[in-house]
């Protein structure tokens, strides 16, 4: 499993440490924590984050998204 690098940039970008980040998404910081670590999120919590970030949701389920460069909305 990769770690989502764009949502680690994200987080620590804002001065953002994880369990704030988890706040702001309205989410456990294990469930955080795992999103950042790469594991699978289920759509409500990709788009809670998304919400959080203002990005888009869809970027979770994108596997190539840090080869790419994309870049969160």
């Amino acid at each position: 499993m990769e770690p989502r690098t764009w949502l680690i940039d994200l987080r620590t970008s804002r001065g953002l440490t994880q369990e704030k980040a988890a706040q702001l998404a309205g989410i456990e910081r294990s469930t955080y924590t795992k999103a950042e670590n790469g594991h699978p999120v289920s759509v409500k919590t990709a788009k809670k984050i998304a919400r959080a970030f203002e990005c888009g949701w869809t970027l979770f389920f994108e596997n190539d998204c840090d080869e790419k460069g994309q870049k969160p909305a």
